[in-house]
């Protein structure tokens, strides 16, 4: 059983993301909850805002469908971790001699994946 969290548009790098999301994968939920909570990164809170999310949805899965009732939402291990590019913001700032350089801001997709 699977089941999975995905939050879109997030105001930061996927390289960033990355490498947050590389510590929990293959991690207990819960312990992965606990790992990410002492982690002192923007990226951790993201992830582990996902990550609450996927629980959720297990617990949400559990309440209404009669096939999950087995289902033991802190037993779950997360299965796949992935922050994935999203699209990129292209902004322009003033360069020497009247000419512009870029900036590029941008995004990621953050997907958890939880299995039993």
């Amino acid at each position: 059983m699977e089941v999975q969290a995905i939050t879109r548009n997030v105001r930061m790098s996927a390289q960033k993301m990355r490498e947050v999301v590389r510590q929990i994968q293959g991690m207990n939920a819960v312990q992965a909850q606990a790992v990410l909570a002492v982690v002192p990164r923007k990226s951790a809170r993201f992830v582990a805002k996902t990550l609450k999310s996927a629980m959720a949805n297990a617990e949400d899965l559990k309440r209404t469908r009669s096939e999950y009732e087995g289902l033991v939402v802190e037993a779950l291990l997360v299965k796949e971790a992935v922050a994935q590019t999203a699209r990129t913001l292209r902004r322009f700032t003033p360069k020497a001699r009247g000419s512009a350089g870029p900036i590029l801001k941008r995004n990621c997709h953050v997907k958890i994946v939880l299995a039993d």
